[in-house]
């Protein structure tokens, strides 16, 4: 697989490579990572070609940020793209990281910066949130922004009213801001579904960063609808968390936590149909979400240096075209899942 984007339905958001960097892990998510072994992994990243970065307030209460702002300063500025996120204020005071309000999501940062994170998706909340990721990135401009979480696994049973705010708010500063030529395109940063079909009937998004909803795993849902109405539209989707959180690359955790039996049960399914004809499944979990046209790259996340050549060498591995049958036939993938064959 080319690491140069190569689709033919043209997109309104676009990706340099169709292996992104996703700096959630620079945020000391699971772990706490020293600051030369992080600035060394985006080093790396840029090395080996990597020309899209992706980073979020989120991530360690902005230590991801920061962290990708000093290791691409060094860098042309106009040689990369990067997004960032809103809808999370980053705020000089501080909390206890072991009790932070993360939803579904409880402790992924525990060890990243102690300032406290508060929820803001108006548009005036959008606008400081921009302005403080341009600071901790070190840089003069955004290429695109996504609206951070605004869904259930983060907002519980008044998902539907956050949403609302972010609709009347965040993305409508953002639709000023790309008419204004100040970032080239917005959407959703989320890892449900549903939000993004909703964004799709009520305004005018450029893009969305899909998390672990578009995976050799889990991608029934996103392709009744979702998946068709972006192409059909225009509407580029990155792929986040193409390894389910670690679970489809050798790892315990799914959607962020401990994986459940069930997920596990499955997991093996795949890992023993791969083994059976010599394929890494993460070759083959990375190459399934950049098989539908709708996809302009996908971002595994990555704390180590060596972890970027693993990355790039999956994505062009080769696959026999026996495995992705016996996946179809087994009933492992959906009957219309685009296939790399």
């Amino acid at each position: 697989m080319n690491m140069k984007t190569d689709r033919s339905a043209p997109k309104r958001m676009s990706a340099p490579t169709v292996i992104g960097f996703g700096t959630a892990p620079l945020g000391n998510m699971y772990r706490n990572i020293p600051e030369q072994e992080a600035l060394a992994t985006v080093e790396s990243a840029w090395q080996q070609g990597i020309r899209y970065f992706d980073a979020a307030p989120l991530y360690g209460a902005g230590l991801a940020e920061l962290r990708l702002g000093e290791a691409l300063q060094r860098h042309p500025r106009s040689e990369y793209v990067l997004t960032t996120k809103v809808g999370r204020l980053i705020l000089d005071e501080v909390e206890d990281t072991s009790r932070r309000d993360l939803g579904e999501k409880g402790g992924l940062f525990e060890h990243g910066l102690s300032n406290k994170i508060a929820y803001d998706y108006t548009a005036d909340g959008t606008m400081r949130a921009i302005e403080g990721s341009l600071k901790r990135l070190k840089t003069d401009h955004i290429d695109h922004v996504f609206i951070h979480d605004p869904a259930v696994d983060f907002h519980g049973d008044s998902w539907k009213d956050v949403f609302q705010v972010a609709m009347d708010g965040a993305a409508k500063a953002l639709t000023r801001l790309r008419e204004q030529g100040v970032i080239k395109g917005w959407g959703l940063g989320v890892n449900r579904v549903e939000p993004c079909e909703m964004a799709l009937e009520q305004s005018d998004p450029d893009g969305f960063l899909l998390a672990g909803r578009y995976t050799l795993l889990d991608h029934a849902e996103a392709l009744r609808k979702l998946m068709p109405a972006s192409l059909e539209r225009g509407v580029g989707i990155v792929v986040g968390g193409p390894y389910n959180s670690g679970v489809l690359a050798g790892g315990a955790h799914y959607e962020y936590q401990k994986a459940t039996p069930e997920v596990l049960a499955r997991v093996e399914r795949l890992r023993r149909l791969a083994a059976d004809h010599q394929v890494d499944i993460r070759a083959a979990a990375l190459q399934f979400s950049l098989a539908h046209a709708a996809v302009i790259a996908a971002i595994p996340g990555a704390s180590r240096p060596e972890r970027i050549a693993e990355n790039l060498a999956l994505a062009k591995a080769p696959i026999p075209a026996a495995f992705w049958n016996a996946l179809r036939e087994q009933g492992l993938v959906s009957a219309d899942a685009p296939l790399p064959l």
